[in-house]
């Protein structure tokens, strides 16, 4: 009966590759599963994530939170017999170089605007 109430997940990655699929018990937070993706990250990809936070799950157009269980998250917990949900990874890896050059090329602008009423 314990059986019935797993949820079987599989993580899409942005190139189109697949984590999974393995079977979650409602009760398992989204942290939790941010956590096994990072364990099984393929380790030949260009951008590997390093923590939980770098890991953007979504499921049905809306970004899981961390703190949240699945079944909290409003997965359909056994409504899908047999099927397996599909949740898609998307990284936010931190930038430094790019924000950087973005500071310096907003800076100039900020302080070159003026107006002039006649």
């Amino acid at each position: 009966m314990a059986g019935e109430d797993l949820v079987e997940l599989k993580f899409r990655l942005a190139d189109g590759t697949d984590i999974g699929p393995s079977k979650y018990s409602p009760a398992t937070t989204v942290a939790s599963l941010k956590e096994k993706i990072l364990a099984q990250w393929p380790r030949d990809k260009e951008n590997c994530p390093k923590t939980i936070q770098d890991v953007k799950l979504i499921n049905a157009g809306k970004i899981l939170e961390n703190n949240r269980t699945l079944a909290e998250s409003r997965l359909p917990v056994g409504e899908l017999p047999g099927g397996v949900i599909t949740m898609h990874v998307v990284l936010r890896l931190p930038l430094s170089d790019k924000n950087n050059e973005k500071q310096q090329n907003d800076s100039p602008k900020k302080s070159s605007c003026a107006c002039t009423i006649l």
